[in-house]
């Protein structure tokens, strides 16, 4: 498992503000199902002018939901101008930190606090309006020179960290490194730039996007039919952990399932050397 802090574990096991706001004032939505990543933030505001509630729903892992959850409570009492202020790395450090390769998530949760102010203001979102650099997550030119901006990001894997560009196919790598050259050249970032190392390993975004895909494609098809279902719930490494739904959660040979039918479409699909783990 990612080594998680006690407060994102909290977090994602209890989170805060659950669902939907129905007459809410701002709405932002980021992400999309078929990125593996989507958030939807709602808020209302109080006749003081500060946010009197505000309700999220995600789908993501586990650092997707803590940080949406998080962010919730962060933004409830606060105006608008300042809650425009808070940073991913905000959210991140309210959960007394994230790991590396998930910083994406706070993002995520930032990204969606503005679109919900826009939407309240009224006015357009200037990032939408960049060049698309990834395909796979439809991720922007702005987003990435920003994210390397306010991070001092060094590398194109950093880059997959805190925005998920590059996390697909891989094509967009060498444009990412000609953005971050771009961006050292002009003054935005100062530090020395870190060559992208990874070659044809797979990154961990590039592996849940596989093993979703297989498990949506042959995995939840079977286990459908027999009541059962399947949810991905995080990815450490090679370690694989998912959790049983249904008739499979209560079935004696879940175990059984997992090893030799889960376990196995996913070395032979994705990686050979996945394990698949159960969710305690």
């Amino acid at each position: 498992m990612w080594d998680y802090t006690d407060k994102v574990r909290d977090h994602f096991m209890n989170p805060r503000n659950v669902g939907e706001i129905e007459d809410a004032d701002g709405v932002g939505e980021v992400g999309s199902l078929a990125c593996g990543d989507a958030l939807k933030l709602t808020f209302k505001m109080g006749p003081d002018g500060r946010i009197a509630d505000a309700k999220f729903k995600t789908f993501g892992c586990a650092s997707a939901i803590a940080s949406s959850s998080a962010l919730t409570e962060m933004i409830k009492g606060l105006n608008l101008d300042e809650a425009a202020k808070i940073t991913n790395e905000d959210i991140a450090e309210f959960l007394g930190g994230l790991p590396k390769e998930k910083m994406h998530c706070s993002v995520m949760g930032r990204e969606a606090l503005e679109a919900a102010i826009a939407n309240y203001r009224g006015i357009p979102l200037p990032l939408a309006e960049g060049e698309v650099v990834c395909e796979c997550f439809g991720v922007t030119d702005l987003e990435v020179r920003r994210a390397i901006k306010e991070s001092n990001l060094k590398s194109v894997e950093e880059i997959t960290n805190f925005t998920k560009a590059g996390g697909g196919c891989g094509k967009c790598h060498d444009r990412l490194a000609e953005i971050l050259r771009e961006e050292q050249q002009t003054g935005a970032g100062t530090q020395q730039i870190i060559p992208d190392q990874r070659g044809k390993r797979l990154t961990n975004i590039q592996k849940i996007k596989l093993i979703e895909e297989v498990l949506e494609r042959e995995v939840r098809p079977a286990l459908r039919k027999d009541g059962g279902d399947i949810e991905l719930i995080d990815l450490d490494g090679d370690f694989v952990t998912v959790s049983l739904r249904g008739a499979c959660g209560t079935c004696k040979k879940s175990q059984t399932t997992l090893k030799e039918y889960v376990e196995k479409k996913l070395r032979e699909q994705v990686l050979e050397t996945l394990v698949v783990e159960e969710a305690k």
